[in-house]
């Protein structure tokens, strides 16, 4: 299974689930982004994910709706996560979190690199760009030009390079926003949350909120995030 396709692959599998077609809410994206981060495998997401609907249809409370929200299986994913960790010690890798060699085209990822730098460019937040968001254009416009060029595609490589530089548009992007849209993104971001404190462990608390709060602030200032995973 294409581990780029992580996103896609939770929504459905979460849909598949509920039954119905239930479109997951910021928080439940912010959900996906923490899960990755913390190197939780897709395997281990859709164990929890199935682990969790099968207590609620086992429960007393059968005639309830379904849930709605992914948050709902958040503790499961844990739960099936340290399982996998606790039975992979000592054995061989799985090697299945490799990405398909055609998952991507070369075609689909430059126009995605130039969409992409396109968008940078034209962000007024960061006009003109400071220097660090230089850098990221300059490194962007090399890799596209590499690839143009017939460059071996190679993905796992290109993907660790567009992390880095996600982490360094987000960082220019925290530096330009003025304070006060930053304390009002964060009043917003703790709004969103505050339905799902109560289920949720502190230390995904904490990934959540931080996901949220950087999916919100790219949001508002019509920014890509430029890993593989999050190309359209």
């Amino acid at each position: 299974m294409n581990y780029f396709n992580y996103f896609t692959e939770i929504e459905e599998h979460f849909q598949r689930k509920r039954g119905v077609q239930v479109l997951l809410s910021p928080v439940d994206w912010a959900l996906i982004a923490a899960w990755r981060e913390a190197g939780i495998p897709l395997a281990a997401a859709l164990a929890g994910m199935d682990a969790a609907f099968e207590k609620f249809d086992s429960g007393r409370r059968r005639d309830r709706q379904r849930p709605r929200a992914l948050v709902y299986c958040a503790a499961a994913v844990l739960d099936a996560a340290e399982t996998m960790r606790a039975a992979a010690v000592g054995a061989p890798a799985a090697g299945d979190a490799r990405p398909a060699a055609d998952a991507f085209s070369r075609e689909r990822i430059l126009a995605h690199l130039a969409a992409a730098a396109q968008r940078i460019r034209a962000c007024p937040a960061l006009a003109p760009p400071p220097p660090p968001v230089a850098a990221v254009l300059e490194a962007l416009d090399r890799a596209r030009g590499s690839l143009a060029a017939g460059a071996p595609l190679e993905l796992e490589a290109l993907d660790r390079l567009l992390s880095v530089l996600d982490d360094k548009l987000y960082a220019a992007l925290l530096e330009a926003t003025p304070v006060d849209a930053m304390v009002a993104l964060r009043a917003e971001t703790e709004r969103e949350l505050a339905p799902y404190r109560r289920q949720l462990r502190v230390e995904q608390l904490d990934l959540i909120e931080r996901q949220f709060l950087r999916r919100r602030l790219l949001d508002h200032a019509h920014l890509p995030r430029l890993s593989l995973f999050y190309m359209g």
